[in-house]
């Protein structure tokens, strides 16, 4: 006898979208960790807030090159050489690769937030993951690759510092370290207009327009926390920053762009704003 066909529903269970994270931060290859991370759909994806995920070997993952050394072994180079302009693009590039493993390591580490947190840092992921493919792929017309200079790591290691704090993690990376691109970037620009690289400005607007957003989601949750935990957001900042060893910040600021990320008046004040 000959059972009629039942439609029975899909019952695979979606991926965790933390588990994820952590799966994708361990990847080595930094083209492949971009590609990956840019392919994701989040419609495709489950989320476990309460999920708590184990630490494991490998993060982040990187590759052999570029050799990591100490901020002061690395010296500035004029943009008006093809090498002294593949030497910041290269710079620029090493901190969106390691912007990527940023945002990744906040989603599978820190639970217990809201389904938004996570799908705010996984658009992060994307992005700047694409701000890397942009750049290496300039680097590429310049004559060199990704991992060809030195670069230092001091993004990385404020993140080591604040693994066991989401609010340090918000407070100093995002807020502080992230943020001063949003100072820096326009001088960065200028200085490759100045040598008729029309290409790596057009790239630094949509990293300058995609950073705004990036810092706005970090002040966001920042504030999130600090509102739970009945908390002044100004005061808890100048403590997170001494209790981590947060360097001082120095101008000059873009207070423009430090608005439209969501910095209000008081603490552009502290800036000198």
């Amino acid at each position: 006898m000959t059972l009629p066909h039942i439609n029975t529903p899909n019952t695979t269970p979606l991926p965790s979208m933390r588990m994820l994270a952590r799966q994708l931060i361990r990847i080595e290859s930094p083209d492949q960790k971009a590609d990956e991370v840019r392919g994701i759909e989040s419609k495709d994806l489950s989320i476990d807030a309460s999920e708590k995920i184990d630490c494991v070997q490998g993060i982040p993952g990187r590759p052999n090159r570029p050799a990591l050394v100490h901020p002061g072994q690395l010296k500035p180079r004029a943009v008006g050489t093809i090498e002294g302009r593949a030497t910041l693009i290269h710079a620029l590039a090493h901190i969106e690769a390691n912007a990527v493993n940023l945002a990744l390591d906040v989603i599978w580490r820190f639970e217990g937030m809201p389904e938004r947190f996570y799908l705010d840092w996984l658009q992060v992921a994307r992005e700047e993951a694409l701000h890397f493919q942009l750049l290496r792929d300039h680097l590429r017309t310049l004559g060199y690759s990704y991992g060809d200079f030195p670069a230092h790591d001091g993004l990385w290691e404020m993140a080591e510092k604040t693994k066991g704090s989401l609010i340090a993690r918000l407070a100093l990376v995002p807020r502080t370290l992230e943020a001063r691109g949003l100072d820096v970037t326009p001088t960065i620009r200028t200085k490759l207009i100045s040598v008729s690289d029309r290409a790596g400005a057009a790239i630094l607007d949509i990293i300058l327009r995609d950073e705004i957003g990036h810092v706005a989601i970090g002040n966001h949750w920042y504030r999130h926390l600090c509102a739970q935990n009945q908390l002044d957001h100004v005061s808890t900042y100048a403590t997170l920053a001494r209790t981590y060893g947060a360097k001082p910040l120095k101008g000059p600021f873009n207070l423009d762009a430090r608005r439209a990320a969501g910095f209000d008046e008081t603490e552009l004040s502290v800036l000198g704003g």
